[in-house]
């Protein structure tokens, strides 16, 4: 160090007149005066009572500063701020200070407050660590330790640090600051300033511990008097020797005197059961100490609560027991919580079982009586019942009715009362109840507490407490499951009621379930139309029908009915119309039949039925005949005005045939009897009827190969224009050239083709065919003939009908003017957007439409108009009779009078008497086609035939 250095760092002198000038080594007079000091210090130490050491350190400080003649005496507390393995981190604080006359004090200053003691001061730490002290001078600080000690007005040129030591801790200092000269202190005054500073190290400890067992006697204390749990000491007699405010408040006394005053014998006055105390003593004696020894006892009141004791014996030092001594806990709560906990769990097992009566048991009417008696028994009440929300039958107000019930022994039934069923919510004020229920609330309580009322409903019952939780069925009210309690008035709580809400929505679902089973079961068994039995039903009544007539040796009828033309009405009114009808012919027919008669609808327009108890044939031969006038009156819908008639058939048990399947296939072919027969006409089965069933079977299955056998053959008929007497037209028709069965009439073939949908394939075969034939006449010479080739109603709702005929024309290379396509009123009217659609794409390809057989079917002249049509064919029907029949002129006149106004062309076909020609020519009709002019013929006598009708008109027109 420089000299500049020390003298910029050195300490200014201040010699204040009244200090004690130190000395070197102690004089005896100096010893006297130190050994005299510390008495005085032993003596203030023993009379201090504060633990705050700041308290009473300030004249201690002043002692030894006088007798040390140190300029500044003062205290440090030290505190650990960090814990490292192997040193500690202090932070030191200045708490009190004395200060000679002169020198200035340094308690307030603020760096003293909050010293880093490890940062700044790690040396003297060592020091004190290795030596027990810090006897320094100003030199041998460091350069940080001198600006912060020694420069003014601090001015410490030496110093003496001695720490104080409370069980081997360091929890303070003394510090020794010498301002006037830099002196270290010599042994002889450590000694005895150590002695001091020892004697301040136990006065604090003294401190400490009587602070500490002062706040323990407070803490136990505290605990005895504020403890959540009684208190006490008793004799073995049985009184109390102490007790606790908590421990009077449990028994209901007004304080701890007051119970010991009071409560002279344990065993008699406090427990329910006094055998409980000498269970007590007995388990003292054998165990020294009793564990949650829980009993009944009385309160002051009278009241009863549980209490839990736990407590230990208590001897004297010649072993004798004096009394005992524990705590006692007040566990009424849990004691009734477990007793809420156990009927909660009996609940929710009876709640579990009947919850699996009703997923296990097929029938709910079955599983309820099961649910309701484990609910009862599971919740122990002496009722439970269901109540189903209905309209009542007379006012229809909203009503309930008590369904089901289950009743403890003893117990009367509700169910049978009849204020229980059809009860309007609106009596007895009940719409309280609808309201909660409907909220999705339970209605409980102590019935007491009711309306007056409600009160007056429910006693007629003996009902002192009930509860009703809603069933909810899809979201809407259904009624409510209810629990009486009719000897003992009790609330539910929370817990239960909610698991009987659990219970009540199983019940909502069970109902729905059922609900869903049995419409499922009925849509599965009933037709959905017309709300008779379907075919399955059938199956199941009809073998037993046939078992119970066998049994009694009776005549059973088995009827199939099948509505005649209804197809047709079906297609061209539309499925909405045809819908409508069934349903009033089923009502007509159910009102035919006697009240063991079974009527199922068969599929379509057909219908099954079984006739049983029949004493004759004419019995089944009066119900045909019943239903046939039944379905002869018109019926009504709109603006239709329709008539529908049916074709029946009727096999007997036992004649013909003993099952099922035979007596459904006689009575099928009998009613195609009846079809072939006309229409609307019954017909009982013959067993010629099963070769002509077989027949047709076997015309079915050969259709299917018909195609692939090229067993089919075209014939053609011409359109005559009668004033020119040209052929204009050529009409290609289907025939069927069976290999065994040899020509069929397409009035047999067609209507299967239909059905089977071979139509389509048959139809594409024709029309490629014909359209082939016709180019070949054309190529002939025969340039101006048109050829018509018929369209069935599948065809013509085919989706790729249009792309199929451009695909026949370009491969026969035909014009399409030189095609027309032939469709009937039905199969236009099927689906009229899609024909009208159907029919323009067509025309915009260039092919001619005409309506056939026109007049016989449902058509609309408003749709008529719409379609795009070149022409209109008057049926046969119309033409067979007009030459005689007035009706059909008429009819015939009014269809040429349209197909002018809608600049159409008309044709007049199954023209065969001259009659007839002359008749429809009157009428302004010259185009026919009939036998007439000729037969439908094969395509080579065709070609003949045209060949020579071109001849004669080449000489009509050279002539």
């Amino acid at each position: 160090m420089t000299h500049a250095e020390s003298s910029a760092l050195s300490p200014q002198t201040i010699v204040p007149a009244e200090l004690p000038t130190p000395l070197g080594e102690s004089t005896p007079a100096q010893r006297e005066q130190y050994l005299t000091t510390l008495v005085d210090i032993q003596a203030q130490l023993l009379s201090i009572s504060s633990p705050r050491v700041q308290d009473w350190i300030d004249p201690i400080l002043e002692l030894l500063g006088r007798v040390s003649g140190a300029s500044r005496v003062y205290y440090y507390e030290m505190k650990v701020v960090a814990s490292q393995p192997g040193s500690d981190q202090f932070k030191a604080r200045q708490l009190a200070e004395w200060t000679a006359k002169g020198i200035a004090p340094t308690l307030q200053e603020p760096i003293f407050q909050n010293i880093p003691v490890n940062a700044v001061f790690p040396d003297w730490l060592e020091s004190i660590e290795q030596t027990g002290l810090v006897n320094l001078t100003w030199d041998q600080f460091t350069s940080e330790q001198r600006q912060l000690l020694c420069m003014p007005p601090i001015n410490t040129q030496s110093l003496l640090l001695l720490p104080i030591l409370v069980k081997g801790l360091f929890v303070g200092l003394i510090g020794f600051s010498n301002c006037l000269a830099a002196r270290r202190w010599e042994s002889s005054e450590l000694a005895l300033l150590r002695v001091a500073t020892a004697a301040i190290a136990l006065a604090i400890e003294r401190q400490q511990a009587e602070t500490a067992l002062k706040q323990a006697e407070e803490k136990y204390r505290s605990i005895f008097e504020n403890a959540v749990e009684g208190m006490f000491q008793s004799t073995p007699e049985g009184r109390y020797l102490t007790a606790n405010p908590m421990l009077a408040k449990l028994y209901g006394y007004a304080s701890p005197a007051d119970l010991m005053a009071n409560l002279t014998d344990i065993g008699q006055q406090l427990y329910v059961d006094p055998s409980r105390r000498q269970d007590f003593m007995r388990q003292m004696a054998l165990e020294g100490a009793v564990l949650g020894f829980e009993s009944e006892v009385y309160r002051q009141d009278g009241s009863i609560i549980w209490i839990s004791e736990s407590a230990r014996a208590i001897f004297d030092d010649r072993g004798w027991l004096t009394g005992y001594e524990g705590t006692v806990e007040d566990i009424t709560q849990r004691k009734q919580g477990e007793v809420e906990g156990w009927r909660r769990d009996r609940l929710l097992r009876g709640v579990a079982e009947a919850s699996r009566h009703l997923l296990t048991v097929g029938q709910l009417e079955a599983a309820i009586p099961q649910v309701l008696a484990t609910l009862g028994l599971a919740a122990d009440v002496d009722r439970v019942y269901i109540c189903e929300n209905h309209a009542h039958p007379v006012t229809g107000l909203l009503a309930m009715s008590l369904r089901h019930e289950w009743t403890q022994s003893g117990i009367a039934a509700s169910i049978s009362q009849a204020h229980w069923q059809n009860l309007p919510y609106a009596d007895y004020g009940l719409e309280r109840w609808y309201r909660a229920f409907a909220q999705g609330q339970s209605v409980q309580g102590i019935v007491r507490h009711f309306p007056a009322s409600e009160q007056e409903l429910l006693s007629q019952d003996d009902i002192l407490s009930i509860l009703m939780v809603p069933i909810f069925m899809d979201g809407l009210l259904w009624g409510y499951i209810g629990f009486d309690a009719c000897h003992l008035e009790r609330q539910w709580s929370g817990n239960e009621e909610s698991t009987l809400v659990a219970i009540a929505a199983s019940l909502g679902g069970a109902i729905k379930r059922q609900c869903t089973e049995e419409q499922m079961r009925y849509q599965a068994f009933h037709d959905a139309l017309t709300g008779l039995p379907n075919r399955t039903l059938f199956n199941r009544q009809l073998p037993l029908a046939i078992d119970h007539a066998c049994q009694l040796e009776q005549i059973l009828g088995v009827v199939f009915l099948d509505l005649d033309r209804f197809k047709i009405i079906n297609d061209t009114l539309g499925h909405a119309v045809g819908d409508q009808l069934l349903q009033q012919v089923t009502q007509r027919l159910v009102q035919q039949l006697r009240t063991e008669d079974i009527i199922a609808r068969w599929g379509g327009d057909e219908f099954t039925l079984i006739l049983p108890n029949l004493q004759s044939p004419d019995n089944a031969a009066q119900i045909a005949q019943r239903i046939s006038s039944a379905l002869r009156p018109v019926f009504q819908f709109d603006s239709h005005e329709l008539h529908i008639s049916s074709s029946i058939g009727i096999a007997l048990f036992p004649q013909d045939g003993k099952d099922l399947t035979t007596l459904l296939q006689n009575a099928d072919a009998a009613m195609y009897r009846a079809k072939e027969q006309g229409r609307n006409n019954y017909q009982f089965y013959t067993t010629t009827l099963n070769s002509q069933a077989n027949q047709r079977l076997t015309l079915e299955n050969s259709l299917h190969h018909a195609l692939e056998r090229q067993e089919f053959v075209i014939h053609y008929q011409p359109q005559i224009n009668v004033d020119t007497g040209r052929v204009i037209q050529v009409e290609a028709l289907l025939r069927w050239q069976h290999g065994e069965l040899g020509l069929i009439s397409p009035q047999t073939f067609i209507p299967l083709a239909e059905e089977t949908g071979l139509i389509v394939a048959i139809g594409e075969w024709v029309l490629r065919q014909a359209c082939h034939q016709s180019r070949r006449w054309q190529q002939a010479g025969l340039l101006d003939l048109r050829i018509a080739v018929n369209l069935s109603a599948r065809q013509l709702q085919h989706p790729s009908l249009v792309a199929t005929v451009k695909t026949i024309l370009r491969e026969s290379d035909l014009q399409p003017q030189n095609l027309e396509l032939e469709i009937t009123e039905t199969a236009a009217m099927r689906d009229v957007e899609s024909t009208i659609e159907t029919l323009q794409a067509l025309q915009q390809l260039g092919v001619r439409i005409s309506m056939d057989d026109f007049g016989t079917g449902y058509s609309s002249l408003s749709y008529l108009k719409k379609f795009p049509l070149h022409g209109l064919k008057i049926d046969r029907a119309f033409v067979w009779d007009v030459a005689e029949n007035a009706q059909d002129r008429a009819m015939v006149s009014a269809i040429i009078a349209m197909t002018r106004g809608l600049h159409l062309n008309v044709v007049a076909e199954g023209v065969e008497t001259q009659d007839q020609l002359i008749c429809l020519r009157s009428m302004g009709c010259v185009e026919m086609q009939g036998f007439l002019f000729s037969y439908p013929l094969p395509a080579e006598e065709m070609t003949a035939y045209l060949t020579a009708s071109l001849g004669e008109e080449e000489l009509s027109t050279l002539s």
